[in-house]
Formats: structure tokens, C-alpha cells, sequence
């Protein structure tokens, strides 16, 4: 693993300052935006290894419109009654250049495990008012969500479909290191 010493050590994810979204074309014209609101997760970070986890309960998806989030909820989708929890694991963090990664690891969804390569970006690395070290980090990843088992859709006259078949992932991390007060 390259030099990632800016990340050494344990963080956490800060759930209130943390954005996993996602958009996805609806009726071919128009993006429809959503966040998932209840998210937690932990990365370590040394010069031989690397993890991260991030939980998602997939019931807290927000789109601003509740008919359309039961839908989502619903075996159509998600299915959040038999998968709750979406989960992203990795092993690898590679630093491809100055603030800039690669993490490399399987996302977990709807009972489906693949591989998911997600590039972010450090944003800022701040302390907070209180002291704690915080680390922003950013990036977006597409993905065919028909790999994870989700493929309900209604054929447009046109042609097309009512809801794409590619998603984007929207990640905005906020973490906060563990660190040893003395």
C-alpha cells in the first residue's frame, strides 16, 4: 500500500456530517436523488493494512417523497425486510496520487456480494472545535444495480425505461480519529 500516512490509524465514521447517496435517471429525462440517513461505519489504516466497513440500513432511504421510499423499501428494490443492511468491506486503500485513493473491496446488497472499486478524494483534514481530527473524504462510483438483484422497471412508449439501469453512488464521509488522550 503507498504511502497513506495522512489516514494512519482508527476513525470512525461521524453519521451526522456523512451523505451515501445515490442518483439514477427516471423516465429518461429527469435524475431522482436520495440519501440513506442512518449509516455507521469504522476504517483502520497502517502501512501493512488496511479495513473499512460501512453499514447502511437501507429502510432510513429519504427521496423527499414517501411513496416513492416505500417503493424502494419494497421486494421490488431493496427488499428491506429480508436484506436490511447494505454493506461495503475493504481490505485495500491505495493512495494513487497526492489526496486521492482507491478503496477496493465487495459491496453486500440484497444478499449479493461483488467486488466495488470506489475512488475518493481527501477533502480536508481539520480539527474540529472540540479536538477531534476530522477527515473529509469524497467520491462518486456508478454502478448496474441489476448485479445486485435489482431490476424492477416499467417500459416507457419511447422505448425506454422508467428508472435507468445505472446508479450513481454518492459518497460525502465524514470521519473522526481515535485517538489516545493522555
Amino acid at each position: 500500500m503507498p504511502n497513506n500516512e495522512v489516514l494512519a490509524g482508527e476513525w470512525d465514521i461521524d453519521p451526522t456530517h456523512t451523505r451515501i447517496g445515490f442518483s439514477a435517471r427516471h423516465a429518461m429525462v429527469t435524475k431522482v436523488r436520495g440519501a440513506f440517513n442512518d449509516v455507521a461505519g469504522h476504517v483502520f489504516v497502517n502501512p501493512d493494512d488496511a479495513r473499512v466497513e460501512v453499514r447502511v440500513q437501507l429502510a432510513s432511504i429519504d427521496t423527499r417523497n414517501q411513496q416513492r421510499d416505500e417503493h424502494l423499501r419494497s421486494a421490488d428494490f431493496f427488499d428491506t425486510e429480508n436484506h436490511p443492511e447494505m454493506v461495503f468491506t475493504a481490505d485495500t486503500i491505495d493512495e494513487i496520487e497526492e489526496n486521492n485513493y482507491v478503496v477496493v473491496g465487495e459491496l453486500t446488497l440484497r444478499g449479493i456480494t461483488r467486488p466495488l472499486t470506489l475512488p475518493l478524494a481527501l477533502t480536508g483534514l481539520e480539527r474540529d472545535p472540540s479536538g477531534a481530527l476530522r477527515a473529509g473524504l469524497e467520491g462518486t462510483r456508478r454502478i448496474t444495480r441489476k448485479e445486485w438483484g435489482i431490476s424492477w422497471n416499467t417500459p416507457l412508449d419511447s422505448g425506454g425505461v422508467l428508472v435507468s439501469d445505472k446508479i450513481t453512488l454518492e459518497f460525502e464521509l465524514s470521519l473522526v480519529k481515535r485517538e489516545q488522550h493522555v
